[in-house]
């Protein structure tokens, strides 16, 4: 009995894959740069927090440097925005956050930023953008944010996760150029949240099933980039999303978050973002 209570002790400290970590570093960051925000001004704190290659929808993809370089520093009413919900990797360098932000004292959609951390320790955004999604009954500024769950399934390498997940959305591109709500509703998880329209972003399964029938019946989908955490857990995907408003061709962009879990690789979250008055 003793040894078989050694060798179980054994495997719990030898199997970091079901460790909780904690994701408040990411909501430090996020509220980090919501502060500088007010506190430099847009362009000095979009290009301090964010790393040389990150992401900007603008709409199409653009780094902030090339966004923000050129133009000038000049005062704008206040963005102000907050984290409700967030999420990290196993390995603790990989997150997220995303709430409510207004701007010049109006709602202004939803945030959704992606945090990866650095080799000195600290945190930067690779992705940042958001949807025209209503606050309803969010949180005040300051509320204690929900926690995405820690993943259940496997470690991998980031190379494996990336290719699995490839994979995933290679299905999921499949089945979406025929019915996209059906595509979606095999790969999401229960928890999943699902954004993009004016509504109040979706975090239950009747919500989430509304805001998909609120997108087009068919949607092409190809991938352009993203990045895996090191424990191969969670995995962070953008690409190009295309479809018709009736005899009119439309065209944006999806930005995903995956998660490994016991059942498989599972959308936790997805956004489209779609370009204005785009053919």
């Amino acid at each position: 009995m003793k040894a078989c209570s050694l060798i179980l002790a054994a495997l719990l400290v030898s199997t970091p894959a079901l460790a909780e970590v904690d994701p408040s570093p990411v909501v430090a960051a996020e509220r980090a740069f919501a502060a500088d925000g007010l506190a430099l001004g847009i362009k000095r704190s979009f290009l301090k927090h964010s790393t040389p290659d990150a992401v900007l929808l603008a709409p199409d993809p653009v780094t902030p440097q090339k966004l923000y370089g050129p133009r000038p520093d000049k005062p704008h009413p206040p963005l102000v925005w907050w984290p409700l919900w967030a999420g990290i990797a196993r390995s603790g360098d990989l997150g997220f956050t995303t709430g409510p932000t207004t701007f010049g004292g109006k709602d202004n959609g939803w945030y959704f930023t992606v945090w990866a951390r650095q080799a000195d320790g600290g945190w930067k955004w690779i992705y940042d953008g958001g949807a025209p999604s209503a606050h309803g009954d969010a949180a005040p500024q300051g509320s204690d944010p929900a926690y995405l769950a820690a993943s259940t399934g496997p470690e991998a390498t980031p190379a494996a996760a990336m290719d699995a997940v490839r994979q995933a959305e290679a299905e999921l591109a499949l089945a979406a150029a025929t019915d996209s709500a059906a595509a979606y509703l095999a790969v999401l998880a229960p928890d999943a949240r699902v954004v993009g329209s004016p509504a109040v972003p979706a975090t239950t399964p009747a919500a989430v099933k509304a805001e998909l029938a609120a997108r087009a019946g068919a949607i092409a989908f190809s991938p352009l980039g993203g990045r895996a955490s090191q424990a191969g857990d969670l995995v962070w995907t953008y690409g190009d999303a295309r479809w018709t408003e009736g005899s009119k061709d439309r065209r944006g962009h999806y930005v995903r978050i995956w998660q490994s879990r016991a059942d498989g690789w599972r959308l936790v979250f997805d956004q489209i973002l779609p370009v204005a008055d785009a053919a």
